[in-house]
């Protein structure tokens, strides 16, 4: 195998990879990885946050959400 066929491969694994579920315990592509700038900003976000106020932004979401008036989801009507 050449290299080119490593690379088009490695690449082709990159864009098969669906990050929520195959990264559930931590990156699996590491520095290959295409989400690397918000898994910066979210470790980021981390470091600088308290959790207080972790825990008062999501209170605040559940309550926007429970609120929040039904959504209703039709399916596609195929005649």
């Amino acid at each position: 195998m050449n290299p080119a066929e490593s690379f088009s491969e490695k690449s082709a694994e990159q864009a098969a990879i669906n990050c929520a579920q195959a990264c559930v315990n931590g990156c699996i592509l590491g520095e290959q990885c295409p989400n690397q700038e918000y898994r910066d900003q979210t470790a980021k976000f981390i470091q600088e946050t308290p959790l207080d106020q972790m825990l008062a932004m999501a209170e605040e979401a559940i309550r926007k959400k429970r609120s929040a008036p039904p959504q209703w989801v039709y399916p596609d009507e195929e005649g």
